[in-house]
């Protein structure tokens, strides 16, 4: 099985934990945020990119990342 290859870096989930208010940020915290958070992104690209396919394009448009998270 291969090891799941992470796109965001754990520096960030601090970084957005620390921005919304938290004082500390255990590294628990940061993983569960980068998994959620890259799951969500996920599903998003996913329709995101039905959306510009739908459309008759290849290139996937902001305006389609926009539909896809509504």
């Amino acid at each position: 099985m291969a090891k799941k290859r992470w796109l965001l870096p754990l520096a960030a989930m601090e970084k957005i934990l620390k921005s919304q208010g938290a004082e500390r940020v255990s590294d628990d915290a940061k993983v569960a945020l980068r998994e959620v958070l890259e799951d969500f992104a996920g599903k998003v690209a996913i329709d995101a990119a039905k959306l510009a396919l739908h459309a008759g394009r290849k290139t996937v448009k902001a305006e389609d990342v926009r539909l896809a998270v509504r």
